[in-house]
């Protein structure tokens, strides 16, 4: 019954939009959450025990998500350990790493649109290490668009290019350990329950990046109410939207679902406008956002994009 749920084409397509609006939602919330919680953009420790506490209550979330709607206390089975961990590292750990240490260098609104390249970097992965994918001449060109896009992004005026090694360098390695995991989540749901590998892993990866963050001698404040509003609703948005993309991806090939990032970029720039008041629409982000969303289209363009069986 639930496999047959998320293979109807009109429940992929609402699932993966509710799933890509939550994360277009994530840059401006981390951002306004860095301010209620007084991080410096140079508090590395900090930002590690912030981005840790997130996702420790992530799995919290999901763990007993899980547990309540299987009636059972949802438990890793031993053969899943190695699974857990090598997603709790590249999904967890080294994506928000990245991520969160160049989300403090760089805008919001640069951050919403290097995270939409995540489909051209996915597919890449998927077809060039793990073999999931095949590359055509459609994919080879929304990939060449994509990354102009990233281009276009960081020109002042088209002029003269502008990049931010510690700020949008970064959040673009999230990107690429956000990609390896996509795959290893492709393969590791195969064999194993999504929802238990998406809980565990988080609460494993979560409980490091605090380790890390405090032994680096960081800290946050836990009597900020607002800023607490926040940490749980950007704990939401991992539980929630990583659990059913993962089940999505169990699914379906990780193209045709990533043609759906493309609302990434748009529900970010839309956001950082409106919470943080950042430029969203100048001629250069236009242009960007244009150039990432036809490449997503390109990526993901096949003879009948709603035919959501796995391959």
């Amino acid at each position: 019954m639930k496999q047959k749920f998320f293979k109807k084409p009109l429940n992929v397509v609402l699932i993966a939009i509710f799933c890509t609006a939550l994360w277009g939602s994530a840059a401006p919330f981390i951002k306004t959450g860095y301010a209620l919680f007084d991080i410096a953009s140079n508090d590395t420790a900090s930002i590690l025990v912030f981005a840790g506490l997130r996702f420790t209550l992530a799995g919290v979330l999901v763990i007993i998500a899980g547990s309540k709607i299987q009636n059972k206390i949802l438990l890793p089975v031993k053969k899943s350990i190695k699974a857990i961990f090598v997603l709790s590292i590249f999904q967890t750990m080294g994506q928000y790493f990245f991520y969160y240490v160049g989300l403090a260098h760089t805008s919001g609104v640069n951050g919403a649109i290097i995270t939409g390249t995540g489909a051209f970097i996915s597919l890449l992965v998927a077809a060039l290490v793990f073999k999931y994918e095949r590359m055509d001449l459609n994919k080879v060109t929304g990939c060449m668009l994509g990354f102009m896009g990233i281009v276009l992004m960081n020109m002042d005026d088209f002029a003269s290019l502008k990049v931010s090694f510690l700020g949008d360098g970064l959040v673009l390695c999230s990107q690429l350990c956000s990609s390896f995991s996509a795959s290893f989540i492709k393969k590791y749901t195969q064999s194993f329950n999504a929802v238990m590998l998406s809980g565990y892993q988080f609460f494993v990866g979560g409980i490091l990046l605090t380790l890390i963050g405090i032994l680096m001698g960081g800290s946050l404040l836990l009597t900020n109410i607002s800023g607490m509003m926040v940490l749980i609703y950007l704990a939401f948005v991992s539980a929630c939207a990583y659990t059913l993309w993962g089940i999505l991806l169990s699914y379906h090939p990780v193209s045709k679902i990533g043609i759906f990032n493309c609302l990434i970029p748009v529900v970010g720039v839309l956001l950082s406008s409106l919470i943080l008041h950042e430029e969203a629409f100048s001629m250069n982000i236009v242009f960007a956002l244009i150039f990432i969303s036809f490449g997503i289209y390109f990526v993901s363009k096949e003879k009948d994009p709603l035919t959501m069986d796995a391959s």
